[in-house]
């Protein structure tokens, strides 16, 4: 999804903050909170249209139509003049609306848009009878239908009441395996009979957002077409180098939202791994960093450099010490509190979201002790909007203690409350020591780390 016509990269500062020196093991486990601060500098305010191609999905039974019935129309009446884009609708499988024809894509212009908008009133729904099989229909034929469309950014918006699902789709994760790198999605959930584990699934796999809309669908739509203009640099690689002694890695964004980052060996460079992200915009992202490492042939109480990280062309290493066993290390690291609280704060949501299903799930007792431990989390991170869904479903006796008394609700009303907890942007994190200033090549330029050692580029000795 990269184009010639966009700047290469946003401007990157990257900064690295160690979890803590690691104890000699076999099987040491070193993390790190990767903190990424882009600016576009002087590029284009929003992406031209013309390098947009946009897949609206509607998965809808026809006893949901008034779901859509304005909202569709809407729409497309706003879409930016120039992007590319279609409308399927379902029938026993995904079936394309518009446009009419041969065609498989329509530019949006007046006419275009009036015409799409007129017929989306007669666009095609579920009826009684044969159903796609789940969700992964509706991702093959965006993939197949995209494919056709070289531009910056390709994109899926899927409207979905759950009426095509399957109760065990093993088919999506299969095809989500091969959407990879491909196109990304928005998924908005209407009506009250959608499981959200899929959905989310959806959004974290292709990079998304996963929302519930009660109603305003048509202005959600339009504002997450608003939201892919603003995307400067449409793919960008976390590349990851580690020394030999480094088995394991793995890399998962955890704002501005939770993300599973699959990462790519790199052919040639046995020790290299590239993990995709997309839809890069200004602000801030944070990732954590896990790498499991072997200590036996490592030297102890010596400064040694695990790994180095690479955007684009920054750089910034990842460096600890193995510690003498029994030997307390002096001090923590400037960084141990930032990934402390980035470990928290995927605790917080992963214990609000199990606590809500077990609540839907009549599990009382489990829900109580798991939306306690996230109200006990989110008070220590002020993280208020975690409280704010705690309360809907409990009374908060004693927030730091961990302690809430449950509510009767509704289990039906869940669902949109599950969907947030797995989906939401989380809060800010709490603001770790400042990047130094790193050095640069004297011989290339290339900048480095402000605790390289070495050029990545060309190999000499940093002064």
């Amino acid at each position: 999804m990269s184009s010639p016509t966009r700047p290469p990269q946003p401007g990157i500062r990257l900064h690295v903050d160690l979890g803590g020196d690691p104890r000699p093991h076999r099987s040491a486990k070193i993390e790190a909170h990767l903190r990424v601060d882009v600016a576009a500098g002087g590029a284009p305010t929003d992406l031209p249209a013309v390098q947009l191609a946009v897949i609206i999905a509607v998965d809808v039974a026809e006893s949901h139509r008034a779901a859509v019935r304005h909202a569709l129309p809407a729409a497309l009446r706003a879409l930016p003049d120039r992007i590319s884009f279609a409308v399927l609708g379902g029938g026993p499988e995904p079936v394309r609306c518009y446009p009419r024809g041969d065609d498989e894509w329509a530019v949006a212009d007046r006419d275009e848009r009036r015409r799409a908008a007129f017929v989306a009133g007669s666009l095609p729904l579920h009826r009684e009878g044969p159903r796609p099989a789940g969700y992964a229909a509706w991702v093959a034929g965006a993939r197949a239908l995209l494919a056709g469309r070289p531009v910056s950014v390709r994109h899926l918006v899927l409207i979905t009441d759950g009426s095509s699902a399957v109760a065990a789709d093993n088919r999506l994760e299969e095809e989500l395996d091969t959407c990879a790198g491909q196109f990304t999605c928005d998924v908005f959930a209407v009506g009250t009979d959608w499981s959200p584990d899929p959905l989310l699934t959806l959004a974290e796999r292709l990079h998304g957002t996963a929302e519930f809309v009660d109603d305003g669908l048509g202005p959600a739509i339009t504002a997450a077409i608003q939201r892919l203009r603003r995307v400067h640099t449409p793919q960008l690689p976390v590349e990851v180098t580690v020394r030999p002694s480094v088995r394991q890695v793995s890399l998962s964004e955890k704002a501005p939202r939770p993300h599973r980052l699959g990462g790519l060996p790199q052919p040639g460079r046995p020790h290299c791994w590239s993990f995709p992200t997309y839809q890069w915009e200004q602000g801030r992202r944070d990732y954590l960093l896990t790498l499991v490492a072997d200590s036996d042939t490592d030297p102890l109480e010596t400064e040694l450099q695990f790994a180095m990280v690479s955007i684009g062309d920054v750089h910034a290493p990842v460096t600890a010490r193995w510690h003498l066993p029994g030997h307390a290390p002096p001090h923590a690291p400037a960084g141990a509190e930032s990934v402390r609280t980035l470990n928290e704060a995927t605790r917080m949501r992963k214990a609000l979201r199990q606590g809500l299903i077990a609540l839907r799930e009549g599990r009382r007792d489990t829900a109580k002790d798991l939306l306690g431990e996230a109200a006990r989390l989110a008070v220590r991170s002020g993280t208020d909007w975690v409280l704010d869904e705690i309360r809907a479903v409990a009374h908060i006796e004693d927030a730091a203690g961990g302690r809430v008394r449950l509510r009767t609700v509704d289990a039906g009303t869940l669902g949109p409350m599950i969907l947030r907890a797995g989906s939401r942007p989380g809060g800010p994190l709490a603001e770790a020591v400042g990047a130094r200033p790193g050095p640069r090549c004297g011989g290339c330029g290339t900048p480095a780390g402000s605790e390289a050692r070495y050029c990545i580029a060309c190999g000499e000795k940093l002064l």
